[in-house]
């Protein structure tokens, strides 16, 4: 070394600088693979804070929104595409620098982010994350990804569809081999349909709003933000400008809310079932976080019916109270076990349960729940699936409506635990909910409904309607 380069004074170490954007989205990442939180909670408390403190304008939350969900959606592709690029096994890469390496791969493979672009800002968010040494090794592993774009690498990484059809569909399509199996028993048919299905589930949902009737209008909820009307629901709008519902007047007093259009076919063909005899109790058994219970409270009332709503979990039984504040008519909730109720047998007309589930229906706006279940979870629901329509079905009186549904269509929650109870109960019988959807197509064989993504742009909510006959 030359007298001159030991003269030389130490290169100063420069601070990384800080993208308020990406750092946002990778704490909302590193929520979900640390507490097991779910992005759809984590993101808008942050979001909030970041308009206020970071002065957050709109296409900042945008791209933050876009960065969580693209990254979540995708993360089976990328995690193939990642693994081709490193020289060890995914699981002995430290789960940040993962997270950081997937935002990466998201925004030059998902989307317009110009490539340098998008290797540049990752690295900087590296830096600042993860430290000088790991942003080295992450702006390699970038670097090696930007040879191709996104259809060269899957057809790189995922096996041929003729060799093994489930596992090039999991890898081309982001869910988990079993999830991608079980979708497509419930859904049956060929390639096309699980194609379009799983294609669906990593599409942006769009956010649907609910005019609670007796509370608001549609008209008048059209008349507060830009929407379209809804497909298939009387009471459903459409935000069509990305904007936030928390903003809206209604929405905000619970005049209105926001729910798939799915979620509400159910509450209204269980209200619209025909029954025999009065109809003045009505029971949601499964209430929480209330959704379902607040548009049927408010059905309830224009018939001058009364709800019951239950949930066991005493804070979403607050979720709910919340939910049917300022219902126009008589309602009560209660926090309740509904597998071991304290209301007497055949004391309602109509009873709703929603049960919990593996929530494979709603993976568009949950994506994260397909890499956090596993097969043996239904095993853990099963039981409790079973048990809360059993006793919904004792609640009913003789000639009274059951509504079963899931936001699921695995086979194992659906048809398998109706046929199942149905069996070993007696005395009660399916009625062909496909009339109470009017204008909706594509509902199958019946009597039950299955609703898709890919077919009725909706959640994949089921419904079995019952009949108790003695």
């Amino acid at each position: 070394m030359s007298e001159q380069a030991r003269r030389r004074p130490p290169k100063p170490h420069r601070r990384p600088q800080k993208d308020p954007v990406r750092m946002l989205a990778f704490e909302v990442l590193r929520a979900v693979d640390e507490r097991d939180a779910y992005a759809n909670l984590v993101l808008p408390p942050l979001l909030r804070k970041a308009r206020e403190k970071e002065g957050f304008e709109a296409r900042d939350a945008a791209l933050a929104t876009e960065l969580v969900y693209g990254t979540l959606r995708r993360q089976g592709t990328y995690d193939a595409i990642i693994a081709a690029c490193v020289d060890r096994p995914l699981r002995e890469v430290d789960p940040p620098v993962l997270d950081v390496l997937s935002l990466g791969a998201h925004q030059l493979l998902g989307t317009r982010i110009p490539p340098h672009a998008a290797v540049s800002a990752t690295v900087e968010l590296a830096r600042a994350v993860l430290g000088e040494g790991r942003a080295k090794f992450v702006n390699a592993v970038l670097r090696k990804i930007t040879r191709q774009d996104l259809d060269a690498w899957v057809a790189e990484v995922a096996p041929p569809y003729e060799d093994d059809a489930e596992d090039h569909l999991a890898v081309v399509h982001s869910h988990p081999r079993w999830v991608v199996s079980a979708l497509w028993d419930a859904l049956g048919g060929g390639r096309a349909g699980i194609e379009a299905l799983l294609a669906a589930d990593n599409e942006r949902p769009e956010v649907t709003l609910v005019a609670r009737p007796g509370r608001t209008t549609v008209e008048d909820l059209a008349d507060a933000a830009e929407t379209e009307p809804g497909r298939w629901s009387p009471y459903a709008l459409r935000l069509t400008d990305g904007g936030e519902p928390g903003a809206i007047e209604a929405v905000r007093d619970g005049r209105a809310g926001v729910q798939d259009e799915g979620s509400q076919l159910v509450a209204i063909a269980l209200a619209n079932a025909p029954l025999e005899g009065p109809d003045t109790r009505w029971l949601d058994g499964c209430a929480g976080p209330g959704g379902k219970a607040a548009l049927l409270g408010a059905l309830a009332a224009e018939r001058g019916a009364a709800l019951l709503a239950s949930e066991k979990q005493p804070h979403r039984a607050r979720l709910v109270e919340r939910a049917l504040a300022g219902n126009p008519g008589p309602y009560q909730v209660i926090a309740a076990d509904g597998t071991r109720p304290p209301w007497r047998e055949g004391s309602f007309d109509r009873v709703l349960v929603d049960v919990p589930c593996s929530g494979l229906g709603a993976l568009r706006r949950r994506p994260e729940a397909r890499w956090r279940r596993r097969p043996e979870d239904l095993d853990g629901f099963a039981p409790l699936q079973r048990g809360l329509l059993t006793e919904a079905l004792r609640a009913v009186r003789v000639g009274g409506v059951v509504g079963y549904a899931t936001c699921s269509p695995h086979l194992a929650e659906t048809r398998v635990v109706v046929d199942d109870v149905l069996k070993r109960t007696g005395g009660a019988e399916l009625v062909d909910a496909r009339p109470l959807f009017p204008g909706v197509d594509r509902l199958g064989d019946g009597p039950d409904v299955q609703l898709w993504p890919h077919l009725h742009g909706t959640d994949a909510m089921y419904l079995a309607l019952i009949r108790r006959t003695a």
